[in-house]
């Protein structure tokens, strides 16, 4: 029996459970049965709340698509994580720090209800991001994406990002660029799909093709990866509203060598049990 919450940032939705006590180990197939919308408990990620792994840390933080690989970020993920640690007892802290599968991130409860996540320095390194045989450069084109031209940013925020500029996030054809980009050979990690809308210089449209889960409501981190690309082509300002189906979140970035700053809600939905899961380890 594996006890769980269902949360959601923005209506991008969650099965988070606490590994803390008991260890929690999850095979593919197991991720894939509780994320199934029909079969098990539907979502597009499942969090699970470790040990921290380091020193400096609170906690652990892993993220299972609902494909069953691993995700290294999600920014509406870690605002329903620093939800979740408060009100199941395991912190009474307001500001968290989390070891994450590259790194950390640092997680700040507000006096407003919302959560402030510092997702870490955006990488527009090819090698790390990563890209295949590209050289570096502001913005990159592929000749072959479901047998049209596309152009896009590309960077890295714990997740590889893809980053298009269209006209109108509505009649975007984000489901087949989307699952053709995130599977391209240019992309040997896969990579996260965000269409990006610019309204005005603080505010902007998205949605986005998250790999390992297909179009979602919102993405934190697509959400930061595309103000990030939308300010290095000077297009954005350094604070900027980013409307995605399930609402509004808030990115902020001072530029090159800074963390970029999520903010948003969290919600609790309901807790359960799954009584037909056999764990592993």
């Amino acid at each position: 029996m594996l006890e769980f919450t269902k949360m959601h940032g923005l209506g991008n939705d969650f099965v988070v459970i606490d590994g803390t006590r008991t260890p929690v180990e999850l095979d593919p197939s197991q991720a894939r049965h509780i994320a199934d919308r029909r079969f098990g408990v539907g979502c597009d990620q499942i969090l699970i709340v470790d040990p921290p792994r380091s020193a400096s840390a609170d906690f652990g933080y892993r993220i299972l698509n609902a494909d069953g690989s691993e995700s290294g970020q999600c920014g509406n993920g870690a605002r329903c994580f620093g939800r979740f640690v408060r009100e199941a007892g395991l912190t009474e802290k307001s500001r968290i720090t989390v070891d994450i599968r590259d790194g950390q991130i640092v997680i700040e409860a507000l006096e407003d209800g919302d959560f402030r996540v510092e997702l870490g320095v955006p990488v527009f390194d090819p090698a790390q991001v990563p890209l295949s045989g590209l050289v570096q450069a502001p913005t990159y084109q592929l000749n072959d994406v479901d047998h049209k031209p596309v152009r896009f940013a590309a960077l890295a925020i714990g997740n590889p990002h893809a980053v298009i500029r269209v006209d109108d996030v509505d009649t975007a054809d984000v489901e087949r660029i989307g699952a053709a980009m995130e599977c391209h050979r240019v992309f040997p990690a896969r990579v996260n799909v965000g269409f990006m809308q610019i309204v005005a210089r603080n505010h902007i449209r998205l949605r986005v093709f998250e790999r390992g889960a297909g179009q979602t409501l919102a993405c934190g981190s697509g959400a930061a990866a595309a103000v990030v690309a939308g300010i290095t082509a000077g297009d954005l300002d350094a604070r900027v509203r980013v409307d995605l189906p399930g609402g509004e979140a808030r990115i902020e970035w001072a530029g090159p060598g800074e963390s970029v700053m999520l903010v948003g809600p969290a919600e609790r939905v309901f807790e359960g049990k799954l009584v037909s899961l056999e764990l592993t380890g």
